[in-house]
């Protein structure tokens, strides 16, 4: 079944540096289209959108200009199977100078919120005895990048030997 909603992400100039990025992180990463500012435009020639995937989902991204920019209240999860996946997406998506978040979160360079958390995490919260989910919860707001054994650990009333 084709995607019924397509992500239309903003860009200021840099579309294509910004689809190359998120192409490299992902493995099945690829750009599907392009198309440029027609003749006569102020930016003729410049690249317009750029339509990628990853993971099997596809976006768009236009080189809007500065008007817009990008901000927390909408972000990407990236559900991850374990520690290395966890680690992996948290290093890659920082890359070139993104930005580490609380819990969980964080900006790549364009300036684009994700979130990189293990597979679980919703089991974790929801637990049946409430004071290990909240020891969880508790030890994740500490944190920025997520750590699944700390978490395990907080929840269990332990901690993790460094």
């Amino acid at each position: 079944m084709p995607q019924k909603i397509t992500p239309n992400l903003w860009f200021d100039g840099n579309v294509e540096e910004a689809a190359d990025f998120y192409c490299s992180v992902f493995d099945d990463g690829r750009i599907v289209t392009k198309s440029h500012y027609p003749k006569g435009s102020d930016k003729a020639g410049e690249a317009l959108t750029v339509e990628w995937e990853v993971m099997g989902m596809r976006f768009v991204g236009i080189n809007g200009g500065p008007q817009f920019k990008f901000d927390e209240a909408v972000s990407f999860a990236v559900n991850c199977k374990d520690q290395d996946e966890v680690d992996f997406y948290w290093d890659k998506l920082r890359e070139g100078g993104g930005e580490e978040g609380p819990c969980g979160w964080l900006k790549d360079r364009f300036g684009l919120a994700w979130q990189v958390v293990p597979e679980g995490m919703d089991d974790l919260f929801s637990d049946p005895n409430p004071e290990r989910a909240e020891r969880a919860f508790e030890a994740m707001m500490k944190m920025k990048k997520l750590d699944i054994a700390e978490l395990l650990a907080a929840a269990d009333g332990a901690t993790v030997a460094s």
